[in-house]
Protein backbone atom coordinates (compact mmCIF):
# COMPACT_ATOMS: atom_id res chain seq x y z
CA UNK A 1 0.00 0.00 0.00
CA UNK A 2 2.95 2.30 -0.55
CA UNK A 3 1.01 4.56 -2.93
CA UNK A 4 -1.34 5.58 -0.10
CA UNK A 5 1.39 7.39 1.79
CA UNK A 6 1.20 10.21 -0.78
CA UNK A 7 -1.51 12.77 -0.06
CA UNK A 8 -1.88 13.77 -3.71
CA UNK A 9 -2.66 10.18 -4.66
CA UNK A 10 -5.17 9.85 -1.81
CA UNK A 11 -7.03 12.97 -2.96
CA UNK A 12 -7.20 11.77 -6.57
CA UNK A 13 -8.26 8.28 -5.46
CA UNK A 14 -11.06 9.62 -3.27
CA UNK A 15 -12.23 11.94 -6.02
CA UNK A 16 -12.29 9.11 -8.55
CA UNK A 17 -14.14 6.80 -6.16
CA UNK A 18 -16.86 9.33 -5.42
CA UNK A 19 -17.22 10.53 -9.02
CA UNK A 20 -17.32 7.03 -10.50
CA UNK A 21 -19.82 5.80 -7.91
CA UNK A 22 -22.16 8.65 -8.76
CA UNK A 23 -21.73 8.12 -12.51
CA UNK A 24 -22.39 4.37 -12.30
CA UNK A 25 -25.46 4.86 -10.12
CA UNK A 26 -26.73 7.36 -12.65
CA UNK A 27 -26.03 4.93 -15.53
CA UNK A 28 -28.35 2.34 -13.97
CA UNK A 29 -31.13 4.91 -13.65
CA UNK A 30 -30.65 6.09 -17.24
CA UNK A 31 -30.62 2.54 -18.65
CA UNK A 32 -33.71 1.46 -16.73
CA UNK A 33 -35.52 4.71 -17.52
CA UNK A 34 -34.75 4.47 -21.26
CA UNK A 35 -35.84 0.83 -21.35
CA UNK A 36 -39.08 1.66 -19.52
CA UNK A 37 -39.81 4.39 -22.07
CA UNK A 38 -38.96 2.35 -25.18
CA UNK A 39 -38.64 -1.39 -24.37
CA UNK A 40 -36.11 -1.38 -27.21
CA UNK A 41 -32.63 -2.93 -27.32
CA UNK A 42 -31.72 -0.45 -30.04
CA UNK A 43 -32.71 2.49 -27.82
CA UNK A 44 -30.38 1.13 -25.13
CA UNK A 45 -27.65 0.91 -27.75
CA UNK A 46 -28.15 4.57 -28.62
CA UNK A 47 -27.26 5.53 -25.03
CA UNK A 48 -23.77 4.12 -25.63
CA UNK A 49 -23.55 5.87 -28.99
CA UNK A 50 -24.48 9.22 -27.43
CA UNK A 51 -21.66 8.80 -24.89
CA UNK A 52 -19.13 7.67 -27.50
CA UNK A 53 -19.60 10.31 -30.21
CA UNK A 54 -18.02 13.19 -28.22
CA UNK A 55 -14.87 11.12 -27.68
CA UNK A 56 -14.57 10.52 -31.40
CA UNK A 57 -15.18 14.19 -32.21
CA UNK A 58 -12.92 15.68 -29.55
CA UNK A 59 -10.09 13.14 -29.26
CA UNK A 60 -7.43 15.44 -30.71
CA UNK A 61 -8.24 18.66 -28.81
CA UNK A 62 -8.92 16.74 -25.58
CA UNK A 63 -5.42 15.26 -25.48
CA UNK A 64 -3.75 18.54 -26.35
CA UNK A 65 -5.80 20.42 -23.74
CA UNK A 66 -4.54 17.95 -21.13
CA UNK A 67 -0.91 18.58 -22.13
CA UNK A 68 -1.35 22.33 -22.52
CA UNK A 69 -3.34 23.38 -19.45
CA UNK A 70 -3.51 22.64 -15.73
CA UNK A 71 -4.98 19.13 -15.65
CA UNK A 72 -6.69 19.74 -12.34
CA UNK A 73 -8.60 22.72 -13.77
CA UNK A 74 -9.52 20.70 -16.83
CA UNK A 75 -11.08 18.09 -14.52
CA UNK A 76 -13.00 20.73 -12.59
CA UNK A 77 -14.51 22.17 -15.78
CA UNK A 78 -15.39 18.72 -17.09
CA UNK A 79 -17.23 17.76 -13.92
CA UNK A 80 -19.10 21.04 -13.99
CA UNK A 81 -20.44 19.82 -17.35
CA UNK A 82 -21.40 16.52 -15.66
CA UNK A 83 -23.30 18.46 -13.02
CA UNK A 84 -25.24 20.41 -15.65
CA UNK A 85 -26.11 17.21 -17.51
CA UNK A 86 -27.30 15.44 -14.36
CA UNK A 87 -29.40 18.45 -13.48
CA UNK A 88 -30.90 18.23 -16.97
CA UNK A 89 -31.75 14.54 -16.53
CA UNK A 90 -33.35 15.33 -13.18
CA UNK A 91 -35.44 18.07 -14.80
CA UNK A 92 -36.61 15.67 -17.55
CA UNK A 93 -37.83 13.08 -15.05
CA UNK A 94 -39.56 15.62 -12.80
CA UNK A 95 -41.35 17.06 -15.82
CA UNK A 96 -42.38 13.58 -16.93
CA UNK A 97 -40.94 13.99 -20.44
CA UNK A 98 -41.81 10.84 -22.39
CA UNK A 99 -39.45 11.39 -25.33
CA UNK A 100 -36.09 9.63 -25.12
CA UNK A 101 -34.22 12.06 -27.40
CA UNK A 102 -33.55 14.75 -24.75
CA UNK A 103 -31.93 12.02 -22.65
CA UNK A 104 -29.51 11.35 -25.50
CA UNK A 105 -28.72 15.07 -25.64
CA UNK A 106 -27.69 15.17 -21.98
CA UNK A 107 -25.73 11.94 -22.41
CA UNK A 108 -23.84 13.64 -25.24
CA UNK A 109 -22.93 16.44 -22.81
CA UNK A 110 -21.75 13.84 -20.28
CA UNK A 111 -19.68 12.17 -22.99
CA UNK A 112 -18.12 15.52 -23.90
CA UNK A 113 -17.04 16.06 -20.31
CA UNK A 114 -15.62 12.55 -20.13
CA UNK A 115 -13.68 12.96 -23.38
CA UNK A 116 -11.69 15.84 -21.85
CA UNK A 117 -11.58 14.51 -18.28
CA UNK A 118 -10.22 11.07 -19.19
CA UNK A 119 -6.82 12.14 -20.61
CA UNK A 120 -6.34 14.69 -17.83
CA UNK A 121 -7.08 12.16 -15.10
CA UNK A 122 -4.94 9.38 -16.61
CA UNK A 123 -1.94 11.63 -17.16
CA UNK A 124 -2.12 12.97 -13.60
CA UNK A 125 -1.31 9.65 -11.94
CA UNK A 126 2.42 9.41 -12.86
CA UNK A 127 2.91 12.93 -11.47
CA UNK A 128 1.65 12.04 -7.99
CA UNK A 129 3.88 9.12 -6.95
CA UNK A 130 7.57 8.24 -7.45
CA UNK A 131 8.46 6.03 -10.41
CA UNK A 132 9.28 3.01 -8.25
CA UNK A 133 5.76 3.02 -6.77
CA UNK A 134 3.91 3.60 -10.02
CA UNK A 135 2.77 -0.01 -10.62
CA UNK A 136 1.34 -0.10 -7.10
CA UNK A 137 -0.48 3.17 -7.78
CA UNK A 138 -1.88 1.82 -11.07
CA UNK A 139 -3.16 -1.31 -9.32
CA UNK A 140 -4.80 0.62 -6.50
CA UNK A 141 -6.22 3.18 -8.92
CA UNK A 142 -7.81 0.37 -10.92
CA UNK A 143 -9.07 -1.21 -7.70
CA UNK A 144 -10.72 2.04 -6.65
CA UNK A 145 -12.32 2.42 -10.06
CA UNK A 146 -13.70 -1.11 -10.01
CA UNK A 147 -14.93 -0.76 -6.42
CA UNK A 148 -16.88 2.28 -7.49
CA UNK A 149 -18.10 0.34 -10.55
CA UNK A 150 -19.41 -2.28 -8.16
CA UNK A 151 -20.91 0.06 -5.59
CA UNK A 152 -22.46 2.51 -8.05
CA UNK A 153 -24.88 0.09 -9.77
CA UNK A 154 -25.94 -1.30 -6.40
CA UNK A 155 -26.64 2.19 -5.11
CA UNK A 156 -28.49 3.08 -8.30
CA UNK A 157 -30.58 -0.10 -8.28
CA UNK A 158 -31.48 0.23 -4.60
CA UNK A 159 -32.38 3.91 -4.78
CA UNK A 160 -34.39 3.35 -7.96
CA UNK A 161 -36.55 0.51 -6.63
CA UNK A 162 -36.96 0.96 -2.88
CA UNK A 163 -40.23 2.67 -1.84
CA UNK A 164 -38.36 5.55 -0.24
CA UNK A 165 -41.26 7.97 -0.68
CA UNK A 166 -43.43 5.73 1.53
CA UNK A 167 -40.77 5.66 4.23
CA UNK A 168 -39.70 9.29 3.87
CA UNK A 169 -42.73 11.29 2.66
CA UNK A 170 -40.60 14.40 2.10
CA UNK A 171 -38.96 12.70 -0.87
CA UNK A 172 -42.24 12.72 -2.78
CA UNK A 173 -41.64 13.07 -6.51
CA UNK A 174 -37.96 12.23 -6.15
CA UNK A 175 -38.82 8.51 -5.94
CA UNK A 176 -37.11 6.44 -8.64
CA UNK A 177 -34.73 7.97 -11.18
CA UNK A 178 -34.85 11.52 -9.72
CA UNK A 179 -33.35 10.45 -6.38
CA UNK A 180 -30.52 8.70 -8.24
CA UNK A 181 -29.81 11.85 -10.24
CA UNK A 182 -29.73 13.87 -6.99
CA UNK A 183 -27.16 11.46 -5.53
CA UNK A 184 -25.09 11.72 -8.73
CA UNK A 185 -25.19 15.53 -8.49
CA UNK A 186 -23.91 15.39 -4.92
CA UNK A 187 -21.15 12.96 -5.93
CA UNK A 188 -19.93 15.21 -8.74
CA UNK A 189 -19.81 18.21 -6.40
CA UNK A 190 -17.74 16.19 -3.90
CA UNK A 191 -15.43 15.13 -6.74
CA UNK A 192 -14.70 18.78 -7.46
CA UNK A 193 -13.95 19.42 -3.79
CA UNK A 194 -11.52 16.48 -3.60
CA UNK A 195 -9.75 17.26 -6.86
CA UNK A 196 -9.09 20.82 -5.72
CA UNK A 197 -6.54 19.36 -3.25
CA UNK A 198 -4.51 17.68 -6.03
CA UNK A 199 -1.40 19.60 -7.11
CA UNK A 200 0.73 17.78 -9.74
CA UNK A 201 4.49 17.87 -9.26
CA UNK A 202 5.16 18.85 -12.87
CA UNK A 203 3.63 21.61 -14.93
CA UNK A 204 1.82 20.78 -18.14
CA UNK A 205 3.58 21.36 -21.43
CA UNK A 206 3.24 24.98 -22.60
CA UNK A 207 2.93 24.79 -26.36
CA UNK A 208 0.55 26.43 -28.72
CA UNK A 209 -2.17 24.31 -30.27
CA UNK A 210 -1.63 23.03 -33.79
CA UNK A 211 -3.06 20.13 -35.75
CA UNK A 212 0.41 18.63 -36.10
CA UNK A 213 1.07 18.61 -32.36
CA UNK A 214 -2.43 17.30 -31.68
CA UNK A 215 -1.76 14.39 -34.04
CA UNK A 216 1.49 13.51 -32.24
CA UNK A 217 -0.34 11.22 -29.82
CA UNK A 218 -2.02 9.25 -32.59
CA UNK A 219 1.26 8.94 -34.53
CA UNK A 220 3.08 7.76 -31.42
CA UNK A 221 0.51 5.04 -30.70
CA UNK A 222 0.54 3.83 -34.31
CA UNK A 223 4.35 3.63 -34.35
CA UNK A 224 4.66 1.84 -30.98
CA UNK A 225 3.55 -1.77 -31.36
CA UNK A 226 3.17 -2.43 -27.65
CA UNK A 227 0.80 0.50 -27.25
CA UNK A 228 -1.11 -0.24 -30.43
CA UNK A 229 -1.40 -3.94 -29.61
CA UNK A 230 -2.52 -3.53 -26.00
CA UNK A 231 -5.00 -0.72 -26.69
CA UNK A 232 -6.51 -2.32 -29.80
CA UNK A 233 -6.80 -5.70 -28.07
CA UNK A 234 -9.00 -4.11 -25.45
CA UNK A 235 -10.89 -2.18 -28.13
CA UNK A 236 -11.99 -5.20 -30.14
CA UNK A 237 -12.32 -7.70 -27.29
CA UNK A 238 -14.66 -5.45 -25.29
CA UNK A 239 -16.34 -4.03 -28.41
CA UNK A 240 -17.62 -7.50 -29.27
CA UNK A 241 -17.64 -9.04 -25.80
CA UNK A 242 -19.20 -6.21 -23.82
CA UNK A 243 -22.80 -7.01 -22.92
CA UNK A 244 -23.50 -4.48 -20.17
CA UNK A 245 -25.93 -2.46 -22.30
CA UNK A 246 -28.11 -5.59 -22.62
CA UNK A 247 -28.28 -6.26 -18.88
CA UNK A 248 -31.72 -4.59 -18.53
CA UNK A 249 -33.05 -7.08 -21.09
CA UNK A 250 -31.34 -10.01 -19.34
CA UNK A 251 -32.60 -8.85 -15.94
CA UNK A 252 -36.23 -8.64 -17.09
CA UNK A 253 -36.72 -11.08 -19.96
CA UNK A 254 -34.06 -13.77 -19.54
CA UNK A 255 -33.61 -13.93 -15.75
CA UNK A 256 -37.08 -12.54 -14.93
CA UNK A 257 -35.89 -10.02 -12.35
CA UNK A 258 -36.34 -6.32 -11.69
CA UNK A 259 -34.16 -3.23 -11.29
CA UNK A 260 -32.50 -4.74 -8.21
CA UNK A 261 -31.48 -7.71 -10.37
CA UNK A 262 -30.05 -5.25 -12.88
CA UNK A 263 -28.06 -3.58 -10.12
CA UNK A 264 -26.73 -6.98 -9.00
CA UNK A 265 -25.71 -7.95 -12.52
CA UNK A 266 -24.05 -4.58 -13.10
CA UNK A 267 -22.13 -4.95 -9.84
CA UNK A 268 -20.73 -8.45 -10.39
CA UNK A 269 -18.01 -7.57 -12.96
CA UNK A 270 -16.79 -4.84 -10.64
CA UNK A 271 -16.87 -7.19 -7.65
CA UNK A 272 -14.71 -9.64 -9.58
CA UNK A 273 -12.37 -6.85 -10.63
CA UNK A 274 -12.13 -5.64 -7.04
CA UNK A 275 -11.17 -9.11 -5.81
CA UNK A 276 -8.53 -9.45 -8.51
CA UNK A 277 -7.14 -5.97 -7.89
CA UNK A 278 -6.77 -6.66 -4.17
CA UNK A 279 -4.96 -9.89 -5.05
CA UNK A 280 -2.67 -8.05 -7.49
CA UNK A 281 -1.92 -5.38 -4.89
CA UNK A 282 -0.54 -8.12 -2.62
CA UNK A 283 0.87 -10.34 -5.39
CA UNK A 284 1.81 -7.97 -8.24
CA UNK A 285 2.55 -9.29 -11.71
CA UNK A 286 6.24 -10.23 -11.63
CA UNK A 287 6.91 -12.15 -14.84
CA UNK A 288 5.27 -12.91 -18.22
CA UNK A 289 2.88 -9.97 -17.95
CA UNK A 290 2.14 -10.00 -21.69
CA UNK A 291 1.13 -13.66 -21.82
CA UNK A 292 -0.99 -13.23 -18.71
CA UNK A 293 -2.77 -10.34 -20.39
CA UNK A 294 -3.61 -12.50 -23.43
CA UNK A 295 -4.83 -15.36 -21.25
CA UNK A 296 -6.94 -12.99 -19.16
CA UNK A 297 -8.73 -11.69 -22.26
CA UNK A 298 -9.31 -15.31 -23.32
CA UNK A 299 -11.05 -16.06 -20.01
CA UNK A 300 -12.99 -12.79 -20.38
CA UNK A 301 -14.36 -14.04 -23.72
CA UNK A 302 -15.24 -17.48 -22.35
CA UNK A 303 -17.05 -15.92 -19.39
CA UNK A 304 -19.04 -13.77 -21.83
CA UNK A 305 -20.19 -16.90 -23.69
CA UNK A 306 -21.20 -18.59 -20.41
CA UNK A 307 -23.19 -15.51 -19.40
CA UNK A 308 -24.88 -15.49 -22.79
CA UNK A 309 -26.23 -19.05 -22.47
CA UNK A 310 -27.07 -18.87 -18.74
CA UNK A 311 -30.67 -18.86 -17.49
CA UNK A 312 -29.71 -18.89 -13.82
CA UNK A 313 -29.05 -15.75 -11.78
CA UNK A 314 -26.26 -17.42 -9.70
CA UNK A 315 -24.49 -18.75 -12.84
CA UNK A 316 -24.89 -15.40 -14.60
CA UNK A 317 -23.39 -13.64 -11.59
CA UNK A 318 -20.46 -16.08 -11.49
CA UNK A 319 -19.78 -15.53 -15.20
CA UNK A 320 -19.87 -11.76 -14.78
CA UNK A 321 -17.62 -12.06 -11.72
CA UNK A 322 -14.98 -13.95 -13.74
CA UNK A 323 -15.40 -11.53 -16.64
CA UNK A 324 -14.60 -8.59 -14.39
CA UNK A 325 -11.76 -10.32 -12.55
CA UNK A 326 -9.77 -11.17 -15.65
CA UNK A 327 -10.58 -7.88 -17.33
CA UNK A 328 -8.77 -6.30 -14.36
CA UNK A 329 -5.56 -8.16 -15.21
CA UNK A 330 -5.72 -6.78 -18.74
CA UNK A 331 -6.52 -3.32 -17.37
CA UNK A 332 -3.46 -3.24 -15.08
CA UNK A 333 -1.09 -4.43 -17.80
CA UNK A 334 -2.52 -2.03 -20.38
CA UNK A 335 -2.45 0.92 -17.96
CA UNK A 336 1.17 0.25 -17.06
CA UNK A 337 2.21 -0.02 -20.71
CA UNK A 338 0.33 3.17 -21.53
CA UNK A 339 2.10 5.29 -18.92
CA UNK A 340 5.56 3.68 -18.85
CA UNK A 341 5.97 3.57 -22.64
CA UNK A 342 4.90 7.21 -23.17
CA UNK A 343 7.06 10.32 -22.66
CA UNK A 344 5.71 12.58 -19.91
CA UNK A 345 5.13 15.52 -22.24
CA UNK A 346 2.87 13.41 -24.50
CA UNK A 347 0.82 11.54 -21.89
CA UNK A 348 -2.25 13.71 -22.37
CA UNK A 349 -2.39 13.19 -26.13
CA UNK A 350 -1.61 9.47 -25.93
CA UNK A 351 -4.17 9.08 -23.13
CA UNK A 352 -6.73 10.81 -25.35
CA UNK A 353 -6.14 8.21 -28.06
CA UNK A 354 -6.49 5.50 -25.41
CA UNK A 355 -9.74 7.08 -24.21
CA UNK A 356 -11.07 7.05 -27.77
CA UNK A 357 -10.27 3.34 -28.05
CA UNK A 358 -11.74 2.79 -24.59
CA UNK A 359 -14.87 4.70 -25.54
CA UNK A 360 -15.17 2.70 -28.74
CA UNK A 361 -14.91 -0.55 -26.79
CA UNK A 362 -17.39 0.49 -24.09
CA UNK A 363 -19.89 3.03 -25.42
CA UNK A 364 -19.68 2.01 -29.09
CA UNK A 365 -19.68 -1.60 -27.90
CA UNK A 366 -22.99 -0.88 -26.19
CA UNK A 367 -24.36 0.36 -29.49
CA UNK A 368 -23.01 -2.73 -31.28
CA UNK A 369 -24.61 -4.97 -28.65
CA UNK A 370 -27.92 -3.13 -28.91
CA UNK A 371 -27.87 -3.32 -32.70
CA UNK A 372 -27.03 -7.04 -32.86
CA UNK A 373 -29.62 -7.75 -30.14
CA UNK A 374 -32.16 -5.84 -32.24
CA UNK A 375 -31.31 -8.11 -35.20
CA UNK A 376 -30.79 -11.50 -33.54
CA UNK A 377 -32.03 -11.18 -29.95
CA UNK A 378 -30.03 -10.51 -26.78
CA UNK A 379 -28.85 -14.07 -26.17
CA UNK A 380 -27.46 -14.63 -29.66
CA UNK A 381 -25.83 -11.19 -29.60
CA UNK A 382 -23.92 -11.92 -26.38
CA UNK A 383 -22.81 -15.40 -27.49
CA UNK A 384 -21.64 -14.05 -30.85
CA UNK A 385 -19.72 -11.29 -29.07
CA UNK A 386 -17.92 -13.76 -26.84
CA UNK A 387 -16.90 -15.92 -29.79
CA UNK A 388 -15.69 -12.85 -31.70
CA UNK A 389 -13.61 -11.73 -28.69
CA UNK A 390 -12.05 -15.19 -28.47
CA UNK A 391 -11.03 -14.94 -32.11
CA UNK A 392 -9.51 -11.50 -31.54
CA UNK A 393 -7.16 -12.84 -28.85
CA UNK A 394 -5.79 -15.47 -31.21
CA UNK A 395 -5.24 -12.97 -34.01
CA UNK A 396 -3.52 -10.42 -31.73
CA UNK A 397 -1.19 -13.08 -30.31
CA UNK A 398 0.03 -13.59 -33.88
CA UNK A 399 -0.01 -10.00 -35.15
CA UNK A 400 1.57 -8.42 -32.03
CA UNK A 401 4.34 -10.76 -30.81
CA UNK A 402 5.74 -7.89 -28.74
CA UNK A 403 2.77 -8.34 -26.39
CA UNK A 404 3.69 -11.98 -25.79
CA UNK A 405 7.30 -11.04 -25.06
CA UNK A 406 6.55 -8.51 -22.29
CA UNK A 407 8.00 -9.89 -19.08
CA UNK A 408 8.22 -7.34 -16.26
CA UNK A 409 6.18 -4.14 -16.25
CA UNK A 410 9.12 -1.75 -16.17
CA UNK A 411 10.17 0.92 -18.65
CA UNK A 412 13.36 -1.01 -19.52
CA UNK A 413 11.56 -4.31 -20.14
CA UNK A 414 8.92 -2.60 -22.26
CA UNK A 415 11.61 -0.89 -24.31
CA UNK A 416 13.38 -4.21 -24.94
CA UNK A 417 10.12 -5.91 -25.96
CA UNK A 418 9.29 -3.07 -28.36
CA UNK A 419 12.74 -2.98 -29.93
CA UNK A 420 12.82 -6.76 -30.35
CA UNK A 421 9.87 -6.70 -32.76
CA UNK A 422 9.85 -3.08 -33.91
CA UNK A 423 9.40 -2.34 -37.57
CA UNK A 424 9.22 1.39 -36.92
CA UNK A 425 10.75 3.84 -34.51
CA UNK A 426 11.13 2.26 -31.05
CA UNK A 427 10.12 3.70 -27.71
CA UNK A 428 12.28 6.66 -26.75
Amino acid sequence: MVAWQYGEFRSLALARFIGTTGAEAQAVAVAWHVYQLTHSALALGYTGLALFLPGMLFVLPAGHVSDLFDRRRVLLICYLAQILASAGLLWLTLRGVSSVWPVYGFLFLIGTGRSFAGPAQQSLLPLLVPKEHFLNAVTWNASIFKTANMLGPMVGGILFTLPLARWIPAIGRLQGAPIVYCVALAAFVLFMVCISFVHPREAAEKRGFSLDSALDGLRYVLSTRLLLGSISLDLFAVLFGGATSLLPIYAEQVLHGQATTLGLLRAMPSLGALGMSLYLSMRPLQRQAGKKMLWSVTIFALATIIFGISRSIPLSCCALFLLGAFDMVSMVVRGSILQLATPAEMRGRVSAVNMLFLGASNELGEYESGLTAHWWGAVRAVIFGGIASLSIVGLWAVFFPALRSVDRLTADDLKRAEEQFATTEPIN
